[in-house]
């Protein structure tokens, strides 16, 4: 027979990340079961009927839930501390979701301007189509969040650290901000994870996550999720998801799951690597400037250290920006792309969350669809390079990083 103990209260991050799971079937497998089938047997019709009208528990059909998906929520949602958690099949897909949920035709939203590309795009242009408005302000200036408040504001949306240049913002001051407004705040954890980073802790009330990034950890699949109050789970995203299909796969769920069992020390792995590495940028002539929230310069770094330690520790996350020196736009550009070409070990591609350090050029990869206005509000200039740095050795990735930048000297 399976094992099915409940679990103690109180255990740590990392032991939820390795336990954490729906119940073990009728054959008592240890690892996770992978359950990839589109529908479920019911016993009798009156059964089937009860469970497709939602009035008992039992799985009919993948699209509305299923065993493997489950788990991967159960196991977020432990980690994040939320009540909840629905998964997607795609980060994009859990902010579509929840704008889905949320909003309507007249709703406004404050959101930082320095969020990822791709949600820029969403807010500013899909969701404008259906009668929603967005204001952008800056990352770090609550003030800012405060004077964009309308009377019909119900969103406010922040990414931290943000995608590229790694800014921080007081997630206890904007949740202040957003329900002394009457509205709700959601953050994007994609770049901390629950490993580093909870905003639940500091108020916010949605936390988004693209599972494709650090939760797998391994560059294998796409994957989102919110985490959440139940209540929003069950009465307001999953009549949605319902309908619309925006799910995740049992197979990418699976791959997830067996991602988070070593997040937690990958984090720390890779954000020592992180810092080993800006500490070193800071000091290479042809680097102008380093964005990492766990160098002591960075703007934010006490906010960082002090957000970003659901671990014990202030952590400074695995994403690392830099910016090479340069006369002009076209001198920016040009040196950044030598000094990307110049690597052999790091991979150029957009993705991050790898064990695998990638290396890209945000202006023209990541927010390269944004206006040229939309990229210098984000602070996006060409000449801007961002790591997500794996888990190769440090010293490897010194000397590879040099072969790009000793040249630019």
């Amino acid at each position: 027979m399976p094992n099915n103990k409940t679990l103690p209260e109180g255990l740590h991050p990392d032991t939820l990340a390795v336990r954490i799971a729906s119940e073990k079937s009728q054959y008592g497998e240890h690892s996770e079961a992978l359950f990839l089938t589109s529908s479920f047997i019911q016993p009798d019709a009156a059964t089937a009927a009860r469970r497709f009208a939602m009035e008992e528990d039992g799985y009919t059909y993948t699209r509305v839930g299923n065993p493997t998906v489950s788990s991967l929520e159960l196991r977020l949602a432990a980690l994040e501390g939320t009540e909840a958690a629905i998964a997607t099949s795609t980060g994009m897909a859990a902010i579509l979701l929840l704008g889905m949920g949320l909003l309507k035709n007249g709703d406004h939203v404050v959101c930082s301007q320095s969020v990822f590309g791709s949600t820029i795009r969403l807010f500013a242009g899909e969701f404008s189509k259906w009668g929603i408005t967005t204001s952008f302000v800056s990352q770090t200036d609550v003030a800012a969040w405060q004077a964009a408040i309308q009377p019909n504001t119900k969103l406010l949306f922040a990414e931290t650290p943000t995608n590229p240049l790694t800014d921080i913002c007081d997630i206890q001051a904007l949740a202040d901000v957003a329900h002394n407004a009457g509205a709700l705040l959601a953050v994007d954890n994609c770049f901390c994870s629950p490993a580093l980073q909870q905003p639940k802790r500091f108020g916010a009330d949605f936390i988004i996550h693209s599972g494709t990034k650090y939760l797998d950890g391994q560059g294998r699949v796409m994957a989102g999720a919110i985490c959440c109050d139940r209540k929003y789970v069950d009465d307001v995203f999953l009549p949605i998801t319902r309908t619309a299909g925006m799910v995740l796969s049992p197979f990418n769920a699976w791959v997830v799951l067996k991602g988070m069992e070593t997040l937690g020390i990958r984090m720390q792995a890779q954000s020592e690597r992180s810092l080993a590495l800006a500490t070193w940028l800071e000091g290479h002539p042809a680097v102008k400037r380093v964005y990492y929230p766990g160098l002591a310069s960075h703007p934010q770094h006490a906010l960082a250290m002090r957000q970003q330690s659901a671990s014990g520790k202030g952590q400074g996350a695995a994403v690392v920006s830099f910016d090479v020196q340069g006369d002009s736009p076209e001198a920016l550009r040009r040196n950044a792309f030598a000094a990307i070409d110049g690597v052999r070990v790091c991979s150029i591609t957009t993705n991050l969350g790898d064990v695998k350090t990638t290396i890209s050029h945000p202006a023209s990869t990541s927010h390269g669809r944004l206006t040229e206005v939309q990229r210098q509000a984000a602070g996006i200039g060409q000449g801007l390079i961002r790591l997500a740095v794996g888990l190769e050795h440090i010293e490897d990735l010194r000397a590879d990083l040099a072969l790009g930048l000793d040249p630019l000297q």
